[in-house]
């Protein structure tokens, strides 16, 4: 039991860096590719196709680039696809979501106070949500919404404040926040594998076989391109958004999350409209900073209250434990008091991550964090500012090990 906690912490660690490295290549390669276009300038005497061109330096040498807006009049010899990145980062993604909310359902996918559900069916619902959420703005990017790009974009937001308020319905808050990321980031991955792409191809085939490429299909990649655009920074803070309860944990953080969306709008219209030397729109900035504010507004309201939390059935094992009354004495003295409803040490106003551990239940659900971040590391209590001793970690170590034989 001991190793297999162990090693399944270092596996989420694993799997959360893999998905941080894959993460930074394709939103590097993403916002390169839209500044560059953006930037794109005309000349005469261009080569017949050609869009625009840039010129760029960097790494000591200087890069001169040509863009074509539907393709050369030959297949060039040598010709790199940018999809692997995306790919990478989405199936990297499943797979911290399978390691963390689904393995770990109990405690972070499943909340008895907002929706009895069995794990099973947890993890349906969390499968389902993201393939739902797929086919619903595939199916608006192909009607004749989709025809005007400011409409279906107003529409398309609407959908997801939807969404946010009915995950948080679903899942706990922590779930639903990394749930409409998840549905993001996988309109983002399938818009590339599943249009982007493919269009591309039948460009280069059409190519290959010598006949002129239909502009259209380059035109309905861009379209997606432009969604991708401007929902990456909307995804970075969801799935950032797990290490701040005041975000994912408080009464509104479905309006919070709403509210993202728009602010991460506001930023790339400024990069963007910088890049095409339009201007400098310092009003979006201020604009965020406002939507900001009103975040931190929200988050102060007081959760609404649902009544002390039933322990799940795995819980009610660590709770049954001849160790628990110790176990409970020492997180009470030395933990609850920032892991509570109301915290009482000085400075901390909400339970940190949203982790209360001020009732018998909230103890048992979170057994398997106390053992690995008091008992087996000293990661908790910070600076041991509770000055838990090493016999009281040991005591821990004892309690999960033996619950979990």
């Amino acid at each position: 039991m001991m190793d297999f906690a162990i090693f399944w912490d270092w596996l989420s660690f694993a799997v959360r860096w893999l998905h941080v490295v894959t993460g930074i290549a394709w939103i590097g390669s993403s916002f390169y590719f839209v500044a560059l276009d953006l930037g794109l300038r005309q000349r005469p005497g261009m080569p017949v196709g050609a869009f625009g061109e840039e010129w760029q330096v960097h790494g000591g040498g200087f890069y001169h680039i040509q863009k074509y807006l539907v393709a050369p009049a030959e297949m060039p010899e040598h010709l790199t696809w940018f999809k692997w990145e995306s790919y990478a980062t989405w199936l990297s993604g499943f797979a911290m979501l399978c390691v963390v909310y689904y393995a770990g359902a109990d405690l972070f996918l499943i909340d008895p106070n907002v929706l009895p559900m069995s794990v099973p069916v947890g993890i349906l619902l969390s499968m389902a949500t993201i393939g739902v959420g797929w086919v619903v703005y595939d199916l608006l990017c192909r009607s004749p919404l989709g025809k005007s790009d400011t409409g279906l974009m107003l529409v398309l937001y609407g959908v997801l404040v939807f969404i946010a308020w009915g995950l948080t319905h679903l899942f706990t808050g922590r779930a639903a926040f990394l749930h409409l990321g998840a549905i993001t980031a996988t309109i983002m991955s399938a818009n590339v594998f599943m249009v982007i792409i493919p269009n591309q191809k039948i460009v280069v085939a059409d190519l290959i076989a010598g006949r002129k490429p239909d502009p259209k299909y380059g035109k309905i990649a861009k379209q997606r391109s432009l969604h991708n655009n401007y929902l990456t920074l909307p995804v970075l803070f969801l799935m950032l958004s797990n290490h701040y309860p005041l975000a994912f944990a408080t009464q509104f953080n479905w309006v919070i999350a709403s509210l993202v969306f728009i602010i991460g709008v506001l930023i790339r219209h400024y990069f963007n409209t910088v890049h095409m030397r339009a201007g400098n729109p310092h009003w979006t900035w201020m604009a965020a900073a406002v939507l900001f504010m009103i975040i931190i507004w929200l988050s102060t309201a007081p959760k609404i209250l649902t009544g002390e939390p039933k322990a799940s059935a795995a819980a009610e094992v660590y709770i049954a434990s001849a160790h628990f009354p110790a176990v409970r004495d020492t997180v009470l003295g030395r933990c609850s008091m920032c892991h509570a409803a109301e915290p009482v040490y000085e400075g901390i106003y909400h339970a940190p991550k949203g982790v209360m551990l001020d009732t018998d239940a909230g103890i048992a659900e979170h057994a398997r964090e106390i053992y690995l971040q008091a008992g087996r590391s000293h990661a908790m209590p910070p600076a041991n500012v509770t000055q838990i001793s090493d016999k009281e970690r040991a005591l821990l170590v004892a309690w999960f090990e033996g619950a979990g034989k």
